[in-house]
């Protein structure tokens, strides 16, 4: 569970600093080299729990790569979902949804069944 945690929290920051500036209205008619500056600033904070969440999810055996990699990125589509609903004003179209359902599918597959290897990895 900290592993899921950190991971949604570290992509909470990564999806402010991808995307945050394109509706930011402290950003507007700044430079672009200044506007990469702020986004890397609050990827910093990504970097700080991301890392971690990793760490603790491998070494601990709770996951391999393959599911962190795949965890981390529905919760992303996740996160960013909700963003584009509250922050850019983009509504869901179906499409959207099946492709987000096909991912939670992949979450599935990834993450139900343990890899033959002792410890996860």
């Amino acid at each position: 569970m900290k592993t899921i945690l950190l991971l949604t929290a570290s992509n909470l920051f990564m999806t402010v600093a991808w995307y945050g500036h394109l509706k930011f209205k402290f950003l507007e008619g700044k430079s672009l080299f200044f506007i990469i500056l702020v986004s890397w600033g609050i990827a910093f904070f990504e970097y700080c729990l991301m890392v971690p969440a990793n760490r603790f999810g491998y070494l601990s055996g709770e996951f391999s790569g393959y599911q962190l990699k795949i965890v981390q990125e529905a919760i992303t589509l996740g996160i960013f979902m909700v963003f584009a609903w509250w922050v850019l004003k983009e509504k869901l179209t179906w499409n959207y949804a099946v492709s987000f359902a096909l991912i939670m599918a992949a979450v599935y597959f990834a993450t139900a069944f343990r890899p033959a290897s002792p410890g996860g990895h």
